[in-house]
């Protein structure tokens, strides 16, 4: 197993798991490979260097010294993919209802509670204008169905 560091055309970094080399450059050259943040397809391989597992490269809680330390892109790129985790989990999907429903929900015709859904650009703003808070929220591809 070929475990390999890539980026996205928009910075993005991630690790991809491949069976070789060679797969991984099939699967990029059929558009297989996207980033798991904005769902590009535009990737590429960063330098990398092998994984040792020694213990002098371990901190006291066993996490790797190589991990990502709280101000880096890596950190602040999984912050945001959590927080979109929270937010698919605590809200309910009602599709290309949202405006209908949030309409219903702020009115008191439908019980409230927490809502996502896609709504045309027009839609959002006569919500707002009607005084009903929204907030756009791009949803990445790859948190839209279970990872593997």
């Amino acid at each position: 197993m070929k475990v390999l560091d890539l980026k996205c055309s928009h910075e993005h970094r991630f690790e991809g798991w491949f069976a070789s080399t060679e797969e991984f450059e099939s699967q990029l050259s059929r558009k297989l490979v996207a980033c798991p943040v904005c769902s590009t397809t535009e990737i590429s391989r960063t330098p990398s260097a092998p994984r040792l597992n020694l213990s002098s490269n371990r901190s006291d809680n066993g996490a790797s010294s190589s991990e990502t330390t709280p101000g880096s892109d890596h950190a602040m790129q999984a912050r945001a993919l959590q927080f979109m985790r929270e937010v698919l989990e605590n809200t309910e999907n009602v599709g290309d209802r949202f405006a209908e429903e949030a309409r219903r929900i702020h009115y008191d015709e439908a019980p409230a509670r927490n809502i996502r859904g896609v709504a045309t650009r027009e839609d959002a703003h006569a919500l707002i204008e009607e005084g009903i808070e929204v907030m756009p929220l791009p949803v990445p591809a790859a948190l839209k169905e279970p990872l593997q």
